[in-house]
């Protein structure tokens, strides 16, 4: 998929569907191009045109974490034995196989990634912590924290007016 577009170059037409398409996701074309000002025909045109530049990846449904019984996150600093680009990709294909496992990030600084799992309560941790994530290839250490409560979750980015 192409990227020819980012933020900077998009007009305000197209960072207000943005806007409106992370809100709901589900709005009609009809009812978008009617929120944003414009025709069908040129939202619809505009709407595709962010899908095929790659600035809308997908549409997905956001489910209740609780509600599907993973209550607790618990953020998970992994360090490898090696970082080896080798130990990093072996490290990182095991890691795409656990479900629970919501974002994997590669960092800078003490632990080598960072992981936001989820889980039912402790227990279930405790039997994904011994059963998997030790296990992974190369893990040396594994450190983690069990969050107390979420205070800011967002799953829009923002769009930020050009400079």
């Amino acid at each position: 998929m192409p990227k020819t577009t980012n933020f900077q170059q998009l007009d305000a037409l197209d960072r207000h569907i943005i806007r409106e398409l992370q809100r709901d996701a589900r709005l009609t074309n009809q009812a978008l191009a009617g929120t944003v000002g414009l025709s069908e025909s040129a939202c619809l045109r505009r709407v595709r045109r962010l899908e095929h530049d790659g600035l809308i990846l997908q549409y997905v449904a956001l489910v209740d974490q609780a509600a599907a019984g993973y209550p607790d996150d618990v953020f998970v600093q992994i360090t490898l034995q090696h970082q080896q680009q080798s130990h990093l990709d072996a490290f990182e294909a095991a890691v795409h196989q656990l479900p629970e496992v919501m974002e994997c990030h590669l960092m800078s600084g003490i632990a080598d990634y960072l992981l936001r799992v989820v889980v039912a309560d402790s227990r279930d941790y405790e039997r994904l912590h011994s059963q998997h994530l030790t296990r992974l290839p190369g893990v040396d250490r594994v450190q983690s924290s069990f969050a107390l409560r979420t205070v800011v979750r967002h799953s829009a980015v923002p769009v930020r007016e050009p400079d």
